[in-house]
């Protein structure tokens, strides 16, 4: 990880911006920022901030504190943004962060759909950070406010109706029925997800869940080279939300792990139901790179996604990943 202070130079400057724009959008700095650092690019950071520097808004006005006694009036409600942040800022500044993490994460789990996936995303990320051992005051304000953002837009899924399932992750995701009307927004389509096939759903020991969730993560990830076209940029939640959950879970109590599998499952196959094309294309990569080359090219590129996709792809690590993250590269607009 980046010990040269530019990461946390980075999220002290994103911290004066809220976790959206216009709304609805996200605001995806500091998840790229703490993604090109880990992989050896934090002196490209202040310039990358740069270039996205008119995605961002100024941060939200505060409503009303929240407090112990309050807090399930406000889950989920995005006008309180601002109070969910200072709320887990004084947590997180009065006792160790793993503790309000395992405390919170039950609780905002059944609603990691909020916001698209990219609360819990930008949870994952800090984590990591927080994981590697610098504990710095911008890392875990970092923390707090992807809790905050993630409680403000706490959104469950209705009750699914279970179909049958298959016995690897890539063979389930390619058992998910797309959506018949695949058009609105994250919001609109999650609202007509109504089945999703089965898949290690009886999975209740820990290790075996961790497990799990690296095949989930591998599988999507891999399905990205060939069903990307579907939607270049939505699609990459299929396999950056349930990463999100995998690099957590070290700092979760045990107990959590398989509960956190199934919710993965469950965001990863809404996405694809929602966003993946008719029919795979075949993809061959533009010729045989190194995992550092690849997100080389990654950060050249810029877009956010692309970034991230490409992070995970090198979490995953083999030559199939890494060209799901070169198929990022070719189907989206590059930041500019």
């Amino acid at each position: 990880m980046d010990t040269t202070g530019i990461l946390d130079e980075a999220l002290q400057r994103l911290h004066g911006s809220g976790p959206e724009r216009l709304g609805r959008l996200t605001n995806h700095a500091p998840m790229a920022v703490e993604a090109l650092s880990a992989h050896g690019q934090a002196g490209s950071v202040h310039r990358w901030v740069d270039l996205y520097a008119d995605k961002l808004e100024e941060f939200p006005a505060r409503v009303e504190r929240i407090t112990a006694a309050n807090w399930q009036a406000a889950l989920g409600d995005p006008r309180r943004s601002a109070d969910w942040i200072g709320y887990f800022e004084r947590e997180i500044a009065d006792r160790p962060w793993r503790e309000v993490l395992a405390k919170w994460w039950p609780r905002l789990l059944p609603g990691m759909y909020g916001g698209s996936t990219h609360p819990l995303i930008r949870v994952g990320h800090a984590v990591r950070t927080l994981l590697a051992g610098e504990n710095t005051a911008p890392r875990l304000a970092e923390l707090a406010h992807g809790l905050g953002y993630w409680a403000a837009r706490h959104h469950p899924v209705a009750e699914l109706t279970p179909l049958p399932g298959a016995r690897s992750a890539a063979a389930a995701l390619d058992a998910v029925p797309p959506l018949g009307d695949r058009n609105g927004s994250f919001p609109d389509r999650l609202g007509r997800v109504t089945a999703l096939p089965l898949w290690a759903a009886a999975s209740t020991d820990p290790d075996q869940a961790r497990l799990h969730l690296t095949e989930l993560v591998r599988a999507a990830t891999h399905r990205y080279a060939t069903h990307g076209h579907g939607d270049e940029t939505m699609l990459v939640h299929a396999a950056t939300a349930p990463n999100a959950v995998l690099r957590t879970l070290p700092a979760l109590p045990r107990a959590l792990w398989a509960p956190s599998l199934h919710a993965a499952w469950t965001a990863s196959a809404a996405v694809t139901a929602m966003y993946a094309p008719d029919a795979p294309v075949a993809y061959t990569p533009p010729g045989t790179f190194t995992a550092e080359e690849v997100f080389e090219r990654a950060r050249a590129h810029g877009d956010e996604h692309v970034i991230k996709l490409t992070d995970t792809a090198l979490d995953v690590g083999d030559a199939t990943a890494l060209a799901a993250a070169l198929r990022s590269i070719e189907l989206s607009e590059p930041l500019r």
